[in-house]
């Protein structure tokens, strides 16, 4: 039986805010597990990641090409069925129209002193795609990382996915076909990042690493950021569904377990504005989990990391969202349109009764790699805007330099940084120094 919570009662607040902080799949032992993987590849370079994928992978791979004669992107895509391709290019689409409307625009102007500011956006040169292997295959992974990052102008994008056993599923090779991915390798877990980040056999070394992985492929992406740019550090999926009386008790359940199926980690919230709704969706979540085929994945994380949250408000329901932050969040209550400003931590907002999260996991447009783990708070989607990079552009002239440089002489003086000073000095005529600038 998962947890109930309700705001009434006396002790909410401490246990609403120790259910926030237990973790979900963290395993510290991992961090030099995953050092030891890296170490390896920075070190033998294809070697390593050959070895690796024999080990985990059952796949047998050329050292320098980092291919196997089992896998063939092109003969695996063509094995996709008709009906499949079609919802592949119809999601496509629709994922590259929504991207379009995010490319920014470079701006200038020139101030009140004449000084020329602005900035200009470029593309990432290239970008790794990591795609998820093993339990699922997600064909949709690879439209929702790779489409934003061609919209953008990545001039090169490099896919990796495990194939275990030399199996791919036809639908993420037909998704990569169809996005133009420039290279895939078939490799995984930890091995593969270090390939993206410090190069392994053929395969160089790309700028930035995106695509969600399991806690392996996370560890390692926490490691080599800094030597390449990264999207977020995934967790476990989660989802938040606020609920009246108005809502269908059977849909709400679903999109509960939705989630829940994704892995025993996952985290799925209900907060009821009515009691009978909420032991009406218990009721039906117990339902539905006896015919899933997931059920057994859905219900270990229902009961370990589910709640139930009784609430007096669609106000109370704002603040508790923004407190948990989460990855989803569904309004399934009559206005949703009205809680939508009082929210402000939310890696994605569905409003209304026929909008379920599992549409934009797939259709929408909208991207379905979000912030989890509560870092709604601080960070966004992935858009075009994690495939592009702004540079700052200034221009002062002579007459408007005059407007600039005294203050700024001052603030090198300040900060005993007396070449700071020169450089500015010595284009007014002034000798820098009778600034008294000191070596810091």
């Amino acid at each position: 039986m998962t947890r109930r919570f309700d705001t009434n009662a006396r002790d909410f607040a401490d246990t609403f805010a120790a259910f926030l902080n237990e973790p979900r799949g963290n395993d510290d032992a991992l961090t030099s597990v995953v050092a030891d993987i890296i170490a390896d590849v920075r070190k033998e370079g294809g070697a390593a990641v050959a070895r690796y994928s024999a080990e985990f992978d059952r796949l047998t791979l050329d050292p320098m090409l980092l291919t196997s004669d089992n896998v063939d992107l092109h003969r695996l895509a063509a094995a996709c069925p008709d009906d499949l391709k079609a919802a592949i290019d119809f999601a496509h689409d629709r994922i590259a129209a929504y991207a379009q409307k995010q490319i920014p625009e470079d701006k200038s102007w020139t101030d009140e002193a004449g000084v020329e500011l602005g900035w200009r956006w470029t593309a990432v040169e290239s970008v790794g795609v990591y795609v998820p292997g093993g339990r699922a295959s997600y064909p949709s992974s690879v439209l929702m990382n790779t489409v934003p990052a061609k919209i953008a102008g990545v001039s090169r994008i490099v896919m990796v996915a495990p194939a275990p056993g030399g199996e791919l599923a036809p639908a993420v090779a037909y998704a990569a076909i169809r996005t133009g991915v420039d290279e895939y390798y078939p490799i995984g877990g930890a091995q593969a990042v270090a390939a993206l980040a410090y190069g392994a056999g053929r395969l160089k070394p790309v700028d930035k690493i995106v695509g969600p992985g399991n806690a392996y492929v996370a560890e390692a992406k926490r490691q080599v950021f800094g030597k390449v740019g990264i999207d977020t550090i995934a967790g476990p999926s989660e989802i938040l569904v606020v609920a009246d009386k108005t809502a269908n008790p059977e849909w709400v359940a679903a999109d509960l377990l939705s989630q829940a199926e994704h892995d025993p980690s996952s985290q799925s919230i209900l907060i009821a504005l009515d009691e009978t709704i909420a032991d009406q969706v218990s009721e039906a979540v117990e339902k539905q989990l006896g015919t899933l085929e997931t059920g057994k994945r859905a219900r270990t994380s229902w009961e370990a990391h589910g709640a139930i949250i009784l609430a007096s408000s669609t106000a109370e329901a704002a603040d508790l969202s923004d407190q948990i932050a989460p990855e989803h969040v569904e309004l399934c209550v009559a206005d949703p349109d009205a809680m939508v400003p009082h929210l402000n931590h939310a890696g994605a907002v569905f409003l209304g009764h026929h909008t379920p999260e599992a549409l934009g996991d797939y259709v929408t447009g909208s991207n379905h790699v979000l912030p989890t783990s509560r870092a709604a708070r601080f960070s966004s989607g992935l858009g075009v805007y994690d495939f592009l990079k702004r540079m700052s552009v200034q221009r002062v002239g002579e007459g408007s330099f005059g407007a600039l440089g005294d203050a700024a002489k001052r603030l090198g003086v300040a900060e005993g940084l007396p070449a700071h000073v020169n450089a500015i000095a010595i284009r007014a005529g002034v000798d820098g120094d009778d600034t008294d600038a000191k070596d810091g």
